[in-house]
């Protein structure tokens, strides 16, 4: 095939690798969307036959009002649950994860290797349950809230260490050794100089962090148990039952907590991407 042959023939290949992308995004993330969104709006016998049918009448405000009100709104108990362990759990991997991840950037010595294989064995071995949850019984912490917040930031602080230390290798030593000689402590260093300057991957460590924490089922079944400390997840539990389901009432609960990670995902989109390739293309 001759140069101009190829040339021609590349934005065809590119057109069509664009179409099969988008044949792609819709089977796997618009129509599920849209059968949970219908499903969610119908009555409960029409609901049941769980088929890809427009409504026979629109339930949306009946639905929405028995999902919030479903055993003493135990949604909302959720909800409240699920922002302070987001944000509590989000909060301590991005200052604890930007912290690590600076000393062993900046400051070489023996242990880095073996720091840097604990590090990687975080994301890689699954976490441990029965010996987790015996640590926080020692610990007298085991189904309280401080407890899953401390559980759900150690599984993901090995992402966060590794995000903030490919970033902080790409920021001149030249501003550490300025601030140093003007007199100013290390976590001065780090707090005025350093830390500002990782806010793209600030932004997207809050953002990934915080719909996979807002989306666990996992760690709160497992560490946080009982009906006062639900999440938005466990709720679903709410419209299941040995001989009943009310899918109905099912879809409408997992379209409302769907909503909060969906609508961040939408606005920092960009940032997302940004952050998790600004390392490699300063670099």
């Amino acid at each position: 095939m001759s140069t101009a042959e190829l040339v021609n023939h590349r934005p065809g290949r590119k057109w069509a690798l664009s179409v099969v992308a988008i044949l792609a995004s819709i089977v796997v993330f618009i129509i599920p969307f849209v059968f949970m969104l219908l499903t969610a709006v119908k009555d409960r016998q029409q609901a049941a036959d769980l088929d890809f049918s427009w409504p026979h009448q629109f339930q949306f405000v009946q639905n929405f009002v028995d999902v919030v009100k479903a055993r003493d709104y135990m949604l909302v108990i959720a909800f409240i649950n699920s922002t302070i362990l987001t944000v509590a759990s989000v909060t301590i991997m991005v200052i604890l994860g930007a912290m690590v991840a600076y000393i062993l950037q900046r400051r070489r010595s023996r242990l880095n290797g073996l720091i840097n294989l604990l590090v990687l064995s975080g994301l890689i071995i699954p976490p441990a349950v029965v010996p987790t949850i015996w640590v926080l019984q020692r610990l007298h912490i085991f189904k309280t809230l401080p407890g899953l917040i401390l559980v759900v930031a150690t599984f993901g602080l090995a992402f966060c260490i590794l995000l903030f230390r490919a970033f902080i290798a790409t920021i001149p030593r030249d501003l550490d050794e300025a601030a140093m000689i003007d007199g100013a402590s290390p976590l001065r260093i780090f707090f005025r100089v350093i830390f500002p300057l990782l806010r793209p991957v600030i932004v997207t460590v809050i953002v990934v962090q915080s719909v996979v924490v807002f989306s666990d089922f996992v760690d709160p079944l497992y560490f946080l148990p009982g009906d006062q400390n639900a999440t938005v997840q466990l709720t679903l539990f709410n419209f299941k039952s040995q001989f009943t389901q009310q899918y109905n009432l099912l879809f409408m609960d997992i379209l409302l907590i769907t909503i909060p990670p969906l609508i961040m995902f939408l606005f920092f989109n960009r940032q997302i991407v940004a952050g998790m390739t600004s390392g490699a293309v300063k670099g």
